[in-house]
């Protein structure tokens, strides 16, 4: 039998599988949805602002689940992601006149890899409140994510709950990235470094 103690990780797979689940059975429903909003065109249906409105939120949210699927799914090895599809996923959550979303690294990348990138923008982004620039980039095999604007906040308590994972109690759901993003970076080997000025942010994992 198992000891307790070593039951810590698979909690964290189990929980990564869920979102799996959770992407995977919601996108057919809304793609059907899609669909089907393709053949009332075809029909001719009238357009007006409920059909634009019901197509924006349907594309909102297969954008949305595209990029939860990599940021908090299940990472399986041996299947990697070209840069062209990781853009491809992060383009239609970049929003326009608040955030400049700059994703460099050229080179496919593991899930694994991907996912921490994803989920590093995601802290990045809440430290801008009022928008600014992200700067996603790989040094010597390492991220670093440099967000930058007018106002910097990291008064919220997930950055404490990053660096202090002592403190992570009663995180609500919207920064669950802050608790997940240090244990799979800690899975390859690597620890998430904070360095933060008046205008700048950057993260090294």
């Amino acid at each position: 039998m198992k000891d307790v103690k070593d039951m810590g990780e698979p909690n964290v797979n189990i929980a990564a599988l869920i979102g799996s689940r959770i992407c995977h059975d919601l996108i057919s429903p809304i793609g059907a949805i899609n669909n089907g909003l393709e053949l009332l065109e075809m029909s001719g249906a009238r357009e007006g602002p409920e059909m634009a409105l019901i197509s924006e939120s349907c594309a909102d949210a297969t954008a949305r689940i595209r990029f939860f699927r990599v940021a908090f799914g299940a990472a399986p090895e041996g299947r990697d992601i070209g840069s062209g599809e990781l853009r491809d996923i992060i383009a239609p959550l970049v929003r326009p006149g608040r955030h400049r979303i700059d994703w460099r690294p050229e080179e496919p990348l593991s899930r694994a890899e991907a996912q921490i990138g994803f989920l590093a923008l995601l802290c990045a982004e809440s430290a801008l409140p009022r928008g600014g620039e992200i700067v996603i980039d790989r040094v010597a095999d390492r991220w670093v994510v440099r967000a930058s604007g007018d106002d910097i906040s990291t008064e919220c308590r997930g950055w404490l709950a990053m660096e202090h994972p002592g403190m992570a109690a009663d995180l609500p759901p919207a920064r669950v990235q802050f608790l997940l993003l240090p244990q799979v970076a800690a899975a390859l080997g690597r620890q998430v470094e904070v360095r933060r000025d008046d205008t700048w942010l950057e993260l090294k994992i």
